[in-house]
């Protein structure tokens, strides 16, 4: 080294100095690439992603080739500068003191600093190229990292700190892959996100949380006159409607009434018609999941089911089609009601029904009513002031003003609500 002149010596640091820093940024973006996506790509047959995903499968080879180069080469340069030091300004001891604080700045700034931000900010893409090099050197020098990793290996084992064989593919918890749906993007429409999000959510709502109360159950009495059983069916905006017989607590059967409209045709209706159409009640505890009542359903082949407490008590009714609009959001048009969104007025506030469930009011006007106890509007303000309230009064529950419009047979039939701040 020392018959080469001064330029050449430079040019080698500096030669030496872009080495290290390629390294040292393909450690960074092996390490910072996203592996699912890059397993994404392999399975499309993408060359450069396959040898990523073997590198990464192979951790422990992957990083002692690159940190094997990268030393080697910081190593050079560092020995290069002492010699150009020494032709410089002799053996002197402040100065080899200098070179050494020079050679660590700029190894710092030019070889690990730099290139790793550069890495970490294009992680995804550098992946597919830098796996190339890598691979050709990891199979020519393989027997030399193997021989380095066996002490490393042994190491660890001493400290009981053996590295997990699992491919590479890390397990995920439901509020790491709800992060990453969120995070996703303009890789995920918004509304394809929505759904994931709220797919997520299916293990911690309970049929109670989406269900129509039990005040707001459309249903048909078999006590009732006939003429009134004839226009309450021809009026309801159901497929299926559950029936009574005196006690609207004791529901006896569902019916069909696309069933009951076949029979109609070729006969006239009555009461025995009706028992004889309608199916077997379906009954759910008011604590199970949504996932697994999907499950239920389509093992009971059923789409209606009433939820009951733990003492057997009707509380409600819920659907199918009550599982799916948690997911997706309001879709159907079936009802009056369905149709309309809840939407703030032009003076800041809402008028709403209070049988109204809480998740769809924090869902649709961006609120945070408590969901922990009661589901409906009504339930909320009757636990809250723990009393009837008069109409007119005004409470503020999570910071969202609220006053009693109208109550009628012993709950809160409307209720405003006003966005605050």
């Amino acid at each position: 080294m020392l018959d080469i002149g001064l330029t050449a010596q430079f040019s080698a640091l500096v030669f030496l100095l872009l080495v290290s820093g390629l390294f040292s940024m393909s450690e960074t973006v092996m390490m910072a690439a996203n592996r699912y996506r890059l397993r994404s790509l392999a399975s499309q047959q993408h060359r450069g992603a396959i040898l990523a995903v073997n590198l990464l499968n192979q951790t422990d080879r992957l990083l002692g080739v690159i940190l094997l180069f990268n030393n080697l080469v910081n190593t050079a340069a560092a020995t290069l500068v002492s010699v150009i030091t020494m032709e410089l300004f002799g053996d002197d001891r402040w100065a080899l003191g200098a070179a050494t604080l020079f050679i660590t700045f700029l190894i710092l700034v030019f070889s690990e600093i730099t290139p790793k931000v550069i890495g970490a900010h294009h992680a995804d893409r550098l992946a597919l190229i830098v796996s190339y090099p890598l691979s050709g050197l990891l199979r020519v020098f393989y027997s030399v990292i193997w021989f380095i990793n066996l002490f490393s290996s042994g190491l660890l084992h001493l400290m009981r700190l053996q590295p997990k064989h699992d491919n590479g593919a890390a397990a995920l918890s439901i509020e790491e892959l709800r992060s990453m749906v969120l995070e996703s993007g303009q890789y995920i429409p918004k509304t394809h996100r929505s759904i994931l999000v709220n797919l997520f959510d299916l293990e911690s709502i309970t049929v109670e949380d989406v269900m129509t109360p039990r005040g707001a159950i459309d249903g048909i009495d078999l006590s009732m006159p006939i003429h009134e059983l004839r226009e309450r069916i021809a009026t309801s905006y159901h497929t299926r409607l559950p029936v009574y017989d005196g006690d609207s607590e004791q529901v006896i059967g569902v019916l069909h009434l696309r069933r009951l409209l076949g029979e109609v045709l070729a006969t006239e209706l009555n009461v025995e018609l009706i028992r004889e159409l309608m199916a077997k009640p379906y009954f759910v505890p008011a604590d199970t999941q949504l996932y697994s009542q999907i499950q239920f359903f389509q093992e009971n082949q059923q789409r209606l089911a009433l939820v009951v407490d733990e003492y057997g008590e009707m509380l409600g009714l819920i659907t199918l089609e009550d599982i799916i609009e948690e997911l997706i959001g309001k879709f159907t048009t079936s009802t009056p009601e369905s149709g309309r969104r809840l939407k703030w007025g032009e003076d800041g506030s809402i008028t709403v029904d209070g049988s109204t469930n809480l998740r769809e009011i924090n869902r649709e006007l961006g609120l945070e009513l408590p969901i922990d106890g009661p589901k409906t509007l009504n339930g909320l303000l009757l636990e809250y002031l723990q009393d009837i309230p008069e109409t007119g009064l005004s409470v503020r529950i999570a910071g969202t003003p609220i006053e009693v419009i109208q109550t009628q047979d012993r709950r809160v039939r409307t209720a405003r609500l006003f966005r605050s701040g």
